[in-house]
């Protein structure tokens, strides 16, 4: 009988080991924070990507131009985008159907991702945090503001908007390397946007290429990037 309970209490050991193993090993829940330095990474990321991409409504909205009212057409060339909050509406400044169009693609589609980026603050920091313009993303606004409509907002639109992608993507990468192991979510987010930003950058220049014979453009950190035919 000693044996049999000796065997038992051995066995039922084993059993609970291995059930605390398995709890240890589960995943903590995604809606927790990061923890350590991951955490205030992924706070410092999120709300750059936030202002990033606010930046970039107002950009490609002096391109496409905005809409108080959408059109009903499922296919307008001339169609806006919606105005950012306090904005006086902007008639687009592109002659260009196909920068037209990207432009109101990108402004979706950043739309989303601060949306998305939001959310994970407030899941996961209990952060709200509302986009700002930050101080390089003003300097591009003001330059496309300041750019005469037509051939010459085209192509200045297609070399910031290029550089404007590239501010994002050594962030986005670093996301992927250095946030909460368990935030699958977010690393899926930022590789989306090294992706989408990488692909884009290149249609951007080849539009250059193609449009304006500019075809050694390299986006750079600062407000604009360079190519042989300027002094920048």
């Amino acid at each position: 009988m000693f044996q049999f309970l000796q065997h038992g209490s051995k066995s039922l050991g084993a059993i609970m080991t291995a059930w605390l193993f398995f709890l240890w090993a589960l995943p903590v829940h995604a809606d927790s924070p990061g923890r350590g330095f991951t955490a205030q990474f992924e706070k410092d990321y999120l709300v750059f990507i936030i202002n990033h991409h606010f930046s970039a409504l107002r950009i490609t909205e002096l391109a496409a131009g905005t809409d108080r009212q959408r059109d009903t057409a499922v296919v307008n060339p001339q169609e806006g985008t919606s105005p950012t909050p306090d904005t006086s509406p902007t008639p687009a400044k592109a002659s260009d159907d196909e920068i037209r169009s990207m432009a109101r693609a990108a402004n979706r589609m950043q739309r989303e991702e601060i949306a998305k980026a939001q959310r994970f603050l407030k899941e996961w920091y209990g952060m709200d945090s509302t986009p700002q313009l930050s101080q390089i993303g003003q300097q591009q606004i003001a330059l496309l503001e300041q750019t005469a409509a037509g051939e010459e907002f085209n192509r200045e639109f297609l070399e910031i908007f290029s550089t404007h992608h590239y501010h994002a993507l050594i962030p986005s990468l670093d996301c992927q390397v250095k946030s909460e192991l368990k935030h699958d979510m977010l690393r899926q987010y930022c590789q989306g946007i090294v992706e989408n930003q990488t692909r884009e950058i290149h249609d951007l220049r080849t539009q250059l290429c193609n449009k304006f014979g500019i075809c050694d453009y390299q986006p750079t950190n600062g407000v604009n990037g360079r190519h042989s035919a300027s002094s920048r």
